[in-house]
């Protein structure tokens, strides 16, 4: 599949079969992620893949709140991104830059995960809306730890949803600010 096909065809998945997910397919995922660019090399992440049914009902349920994410207890796979302590390098570029390089390394560990998945004929959804205490207590992740993302996976029960973008023209400009 070329690069831009399997970009326009990735999309956030929020109905799946309930057929389990290879472990192969899911290495190669976690695969992916690791090897995500970060700044200064920094790779401040760890993935916990949540695949035992207890467990993800514990891990819905602290995902589903004000009618949200209901669609999270169907994924048979649930990948929750933990933030870990960056290089000294990142760390100090962050403050003099005032950008929180991690957060962005995180978010392009999460795409090349669900563009992964998407090439491995699995469906997937980023989820920043959760209960972080109640995800942490549930994973036994230590309390100074933060969870920027999850991501759902698992074989897409729905169909293919026509992108809706802004044209070129609306977001990109040459040479200044336009």
């Amino acid at each position: 599949m070329e690069l831009k096909e399997l970009i326009e065809k990735r999309q956030s998945t929020r109905k799946y079969k309930t057929l389990e997910v290879e472990h192969e397919k899911v290495e190669k995922i976690i695969e992916a992620a690791r090897f995500a660019p970060s700044a200064c090399n920094a790779q401040a992440w760890k993935f916990i893949v949540v695949n035992d049914l207890v467990i993800r009902k514990q891990v819905a349920e602290a995902t589903a709140s004000l009618g949200m994410n209901k669609f999270v207890l169907e994924a048979p796979v649930i990948i929750v991104i933990v933030l870990e302590r960056a290089n000294m390098s990142s760390a100090i570029g962050s403050q003099i830059k005032n950008k929180n390089y991690k957060w962005i390394d995180i978010g392009i560990a999460a795409e090349n995960i669900c563009l992964q998945a998407t090439e491995l004929g699995l469906g997937s959804c980023m989820i920043g809306w959760f209960n972080e205490k109640k995800l942490k207590k549930i994973l036994h992740i230590p309390r100074n730890k933060s969870i920027p993302l999850l991501v759902t996976l698992g074989y897409p029960d729905d169909h293919y949803r026509q992108k809706i973008r802004k044209s070129l023209n609306e977001i990109c400009a040459f040479n200044s600010y336009k």
